[in-house]
């Protein structure tokens, strides 16, 4: 539909609107529901906006609105209609079309919307218009809170919304054109906005406590009326010129005479412009043209000056989304009049409004009763007005309500959420550098408002300010803000004035900083550090429990008189002492330990009563495994265990030191969890500044030097400082030895304004020199003129390359020397092409001088050009995926040879050529159809009975220990590894190696002095036998050692491969800590691999039973037994009747009910099947 041929129903609706006749308005009768339509209409539009175009293409507004809002202003509900009208048509065009568009049509539709905005801004620049809407709001405001209705409330809105819908339409430069000093449509329109007096009324909304509900309309209005001011300037209206102000001029004009005069003498220098046809052709020798020879230049001598090998080309074009971001903030001087009334305004506001707006702004931000993006009008006011206050006449008390360190927090929260959500929100990344923009100038006026208090006269002042740096200095946040600023400044999105306040603020709090750390002397701060959780060490037991067992022994009879009496008071109570701390971030584990060295620690000490609640509090914690005793325990159980515990070497943790313990720490095993670790420190000025020798602020300084022509001087001198201050106080001048930057010297030197630039000419000159000197003794200083450099680089050119090296680097590779590389040359050649073997690891076994990886000495082949990649150097036999002919033959032919041997898979791993993994070959076996099924493949296992000369016990090779899910992990994942050690057995041997290796490998553990480990063992699993007795229920059991001594025996892989003899399955990855007693154990098959762990021992050391009641006469080796069978309920068990140790079941009376009636010389007894809850996960 064309836009511009009205709708027929909107232009019936328009015509009955009214007419205009000799500047007298005449309303038709249906004019008030011709304004109802309108708003209708406008309701109902599509997303191009029609009904809004049209209607302003019509200038409904001018010529009918607008007439009726000044002539029928007694007309209530018509005026009313039209405001509600007024307000839907001169909506912004980023709220009606929700952001810009991107589409060509679309944005069309928004370029037109914005220019009829502009059109309805210039009708409104009358004072007609704003009078009509003072004296309205005036009336409305005159009403107090208990005569004012709703709609009223709803009229003030409304004009107020209408009032800042009009001050945000943009200017037209280009269809104004107007100059400084020059009335624009905004000037005219902030004059009549003081001639009809509606300036009076927006600062009486900000004063009154009664109006605060309008706080965020006014504060909107009001930055939108100075959007276009500078606040400096605007201070020193009417004040004549400053003395600065002319001194800034009369060098302005300097710099341009001195450059005028420049290109007169350049001219003058020149031919003149009568050029033959002839004028011949010239070359130009030691410049190179695309080929070997030297440039032809066609032109005159004169313009060889000017000549560039770019001239001609196409200039290359930079993408969209690379492009700078463009300034938006356009400052202009408005006319005379207008800027006494703005400097008035300010005055006025500042001394009567601006506290309690800004206190009312900041209440509602803070509840939430504020709109999305407030916060940045906020923070507009806090600049602007702070730097008038500071440029106009100093008053601390105009400004005290944003003066203080809590707005420091507000706006460094703000500026830091801008740029998180400007690095994650990358489709509105420019609108909130805009915000951080705003951000970073409150922050800004901030700190110069602070630095201007010191030099006030009154001491309370100063204090005050003394107090404002002690905080916002002591602070990290405060020191880090600026850092991280610079590292995520982008010049797509921040503008260049976004940098040059950057640098400025950088100044501005070094110099404070500086000058506060001067007059303090010393400078105590906070530092904050995430640190990642370190496991703790273990001590030494002999370090962690001073006491002896000889004085443990003395200790116990004075302890069991206090315990006994303890035990037979009723009135013990254990609510007071809590073993178990939920929120703790100690694992369950850990705290069960420290519970039962918190009860050793009570003994120890002589509190019977505390060790004894805290004994009793913590089998209600942790009842399962009976660690603390069973629920139901007799006094006597209660102290055998306590002696237990009190003679228990337990693992204790190893107090933090300061100090140097913290530096040890760092290189402990690090853990996933960070904690953040406050502390503080003595604040030195220069290891901050070293924070800010960086080649990425470094970069964005030489990028804002850049334009030094544009600059101020004052932004011109902040740059040189901190050039400066990383150059001559840290000694780091090669930390600008740059291509870039020298270019910028040069241009700087060579311009014939230069003398205007005096400070930035020093500088580049004393860098030049430095350059230049250190190019004396280093020749590779002119290719490091082609990098940005870090420190490193830096000190590596200056005190020579390895320097580094020679100090304490632990985390550097030592550097090869020529001797090595040699070496490692003729080690690579004589060893490359020998076949069978690893070249990397030859060369290892030979390097012996320094020692070094795998990695380094690939990498340093790569470097030195001996191999093309370090993919050349990959690990043979690991990664082989594809099998050859050859392969797959070699593979069915050792299939047919093996497949009647018991172990058919670990025949042909141990006879492949090419080495794959045991999930490769299983694979492929069923891949060529050799086998049906993975069970094919298990290794077979023999049942055998034990020889009758064995005391009648029967043997260990049983059925259940064949467990088909365990052999096909170990098919899936090669990692049988005590498959792989019977297969090195003879054949004779391995049939019967079965039955008695669990005995012979408990032996050998023996031996090596795990007699204490296998005592925990088989107590647990006599503890799991007895629990699935009385529970009826099976379920997995982890074996969780609380000892050193166990633990270690749990890593030993000999007594690994006895836990898998006996059936206890291992942890499955990434979902288990520990090893755990399956639950397809019934009870009697625990007892009976608890029995095979100590039979051999309790044959060979049988002997004379001794009188139990004499003490003193066991050995300490079984003295520690008998405790442990005691504990564990084992003496229970054996005295226990044989019936007990049957099964539980028919099905397995088999061959077991047999051997036990054989052995015990009782009758087989049948019992009825009991029917058991398995667990088949097995993971709970």
């Amino acid at each position: 539909m064309d836009l511009y041929i009205m709708n027929c129903e909107l232009l019936a609706t328009c015509s009955a609107l009214g007419y205009l006749e000799g500047g007298t308005y005449h309303k038709e009768p249906d004019c008030l529901e011709s304004v109802k339509d309108l708003i209708r209409y406008l309701r109902h539009e599509d997303e191009t906006r029609d009904v809004r175009q049209q209607l302003g293409a019509a200038q409904i507004l001018q010529s009918d609105l607008l007439p009726i809002l000044t002539q029928h202003r007694q007309d209530k509900a018509l005026f009313d209609a039209v405001i509600r009208l007024m307000v839907n048509l001169t909506q912004p065009a980023l709220l009606c079309f929700g952001s810009v568009p991107k589409d060509p049509s679309v944005r069309h539709h928004f370029l037109q919307v914005l220019t009829y905005l502009q059109t309805y801004k210039e009708a409104f620049a009358s004072e007609k218009a704003f009078g009509v809407l003072s004296e309205t709001l005036y009336e409305l405001l005159q009403l107090g809170w208990e005569d004012r209705q709703e709609e009223d409330n709803l009229l003030i809105e409304r004009i107020l919304l209408l009032v800042r819908n009009i001050l945000h339409v943009p200017a037209n430069l280009e269809q104004e054109k107007r100059i400084d000093d020059d009335a624009s449509v905004h000037d005219r329109l902030l004059w009549a906005i003081h001639l009809s007096g509606m300036d009076d009324l927006l600062l009486f909304l900000s004063s009154s406590s009664a109006e605060q509900q309008w706080s965020l309309h006014v504060l909107e209005i009001v930055s939108l009326m100075f959007r276009d001011q500078n606040p400096e300037q605007l201070a020193g209206v009417g004040q004549g010129r400053l003395a600065q102000e002319r001194s800034t001029d009369v060098a302005e004009l300097e710099v341009l005479r001195q450059r005028e005069m420049a290109e007169k003498r350049a001219r003058a220098l020149q031919r003149g412009n009568r050029h033959s046809r002839f004028g011949g052709s010239y070359i130009v020798q030691g410049l190179k043209s695309i080929g070997e020879r030297d440039v032809v230049f066609h032109k005159g001598l004169h313009n060889l000056q000017n000549y560039s090998s770019d001239l001609g080309k196409q200039p290359r074009r930079v993408p969209k989304r690379r492009q700078a971001a463009q300034e938006l903030s356009i400052y202009r001087r408005s006319v005379l009049n207008v800027r006494l009334f703005l400097r008035d305004f300010c005055s006025e506001f500042l001394e009567n409004c601006y506290n309690p707006l800004m206190s009312a702004v900041k209440d509602h931000l803070l509840r939430e009763r504020a709109q999305q993006h407030d916060e940045t009008y906020y923070m507009w006011a806090m600049a602007f007005f702070m730097a008038f206050n500071r440029a106009a006449a100093f008053r601390p008390g105009f400004v005290s309500e944003t003066l203080s360190v809590r707005t420091f927090h507000f706006v460094e929260q703000n500026l830091t959420n801008y740029y998180e959500m400007m690095l994650t929100d990358r489709k509105e990344a420019a609108s909130w550098a805009r915000r951080m923009h705003l951000a970073l100038k409150a922050y800004q006026e901030l700190l110069a408002t602070v630095n201007e208090m010191d030099a006030c006269p009154d001491e309370t002042v100063r204090e005050s300010s003394r107090i404002i740096k002690n905080n916002i200095f002591y602070m990290m946040e405060y020191r880090e803000l600026f850092l991280a600023l610079f590292r995520k400044f982008d010049e797509r999105y921040h503008p260049r004035s976004f940098l040059r306040d950057l640098v400025e603020t950088t100044h501005l709090f070094l110099k404070m900083l500086e000058r506060f750390c001067r007059s303090r002397g010393n400078l105590i701060v906070q530092n904050k550090r995430k640190k990642r959780k370190k496991k703790k060490k273990v001590q030494d037991q002999d370090v962690a429990f001073s006491h002896s067992p000889g004085e443990l022994e003395a200790m116990w009879p004075a302890l069991a008189e206090q315990l006994l009496l303890c035990a037979q008071d009723p009135e013990l109570s254990v609510d007071p002492i809590v073993p178990f701390d939920a929120a703790s971030e100690v694992p369950v584990e850990e705290q069960r330990v420290e519970a039962m060295v918190r009860i050793q620690d009570c003994l120890t000490a002589g509190q019977a009563s505390q060790a004894l609640a805290l004994l009793r509090s913590a089998r209600e914690v942790w009842p399962e495994g009976n660690v603390f005793g069973p629920p139901v325990i007799s006094p006597g159980e209660e102290m055998q265990l306590l002696k237990q515990i009190l003679s228990a070497p337990l693992p204790r943790q190893q107090e933090s030191v300061e100090g140097d313990a913290e530096e040890e720490e760092e290189e402990e095993e690090e853990e996933e969890l960070q904690v953040v670790q406050v502390s503080e420190k003595e604040f030195n000025f220069l290891d901050y500044l070293k924070r800010f020798a960086s080649s990425t602020i470094v970069r964005a300084y030489a990028l804002l030097l850049r334009s030094y022509r544009q600059n101020n001087a004052h932004t011109n001198h902040c740059i040189a400082k901190m050039l400066h201050r990383l150059a001559h106080d840290l000694g780091m001048e090669a930390l600008l030895f740059q291509l870039s930057l020298f270019c910028l010297f040069n241009q700087l030197l060579s311009d014939p304004a230069a003398a205007a630039y005096k400070e930035l000419v020093t500088f580049a000159k004393y860098i030049l020199g430095k350059f230049f000197a250190l190019a004396a003794v280093n020749q590779k200083a002119f290719v490091e003129l082609l990098f940005w450099k870090n420190t490193t680089v830096v000190r590596e050119m200056t005190q020579g390359y390895g320097s580094l090296d020679s100090g304490s680097s632990s985390n550097r590779a030592p550097v090869w020397s020529p001797e090595e590389e040699a070496q490692l040359q003729e080690l690579y050649l004589a060893h490359k092409d020998v076949e069978g073997q690893d070249v990397v690891e030859t060369i290892l076994a030979h390097l012996k001088a320094v020692p070094r990886t795998r990695k380094q000495v690939i990498h340093h082949l790569v470097r030195m050009g001996l191999a093309d990649s370090v993919k050349d150097f990959q690990r043979k036999g690991t990664q082989i995926v594809l099998w050859t002919e050859d392969q797959e033959l070699e593979l069915q032919r050792l299939f047919e040879e093996f497949q009647d041997s018991d172990d058919v898979l670990g025949d042909i791993m141990k006879n492949i050529t090419a080495k794959r993994s045991r999930a490769r070959v299983v694979d492929k076996l069923l891949a060529l159809g050799l086998v049906s099924e993975r069970r094919q493949l298990y290794k077979k296992r023999r049942k055998k009975l034990a020889p009758s000369c064995m005391n009648g016990e029967e043997s260990q090779r049983d059925s259940w220990q064949e467990d088909p899910e365990e052999e096909e992990e170990h098919l899936l994942e090669g990692q049988s590894e005590d498959e792989e050690r019977e297969e090195g057995l003879p054949a004779g041997q391995a049939q019967g190696s079965s039955s008695l290796s669990a005995e012979n490998i408990s032996q050998s553990l023996r031996q090596e002095g795990l007699s204490a480990p296998l005592l925990w063992l088989q107590s647990s699993l006599i503890r799991a036998a007895n629990d699935r007795e009385e529970d009826g229920c099976s379920q997995a059991i982890p074996l969780v050692p609380l000892t050193e001594e166990n633990e270690d025996a749990m890593e030993n892989e000999q007594f690994q491969h006895l836990l898998r003899k006996l059936g206890i399955r291992p942890p499955s990855s990434g979902q288990e800590t520990f090893w755990r007693i399956p639950a397809k154990l019934s009870s009697t098959q625990l007892r009976r691999v608890a029995t095979s762990l100590s039979h051999r021992e309790n044959k060979e050391e049988e002997g004379p039973e001794p009188n139990p009641g004499v003490p003193g006469e066991q050995s300490p080796s079984e003295e520690h037994r008998a405790e442990a069978q005691e504990a564990t309920g084992e003496e229970k068990w054996r005295s226990a009747p044989k019936k007990r140790q049957l099964l539980d079941s028919d099905e397995d009376e088999d061959d077991d009910g047999r051997r036990q009636a054989a052995v015990s010389g009782t009758p087989r007894i049948h019992r009825k099947k009991r029917f058991q809850i398995e667990d088949e996960d097995e993971d709970d």
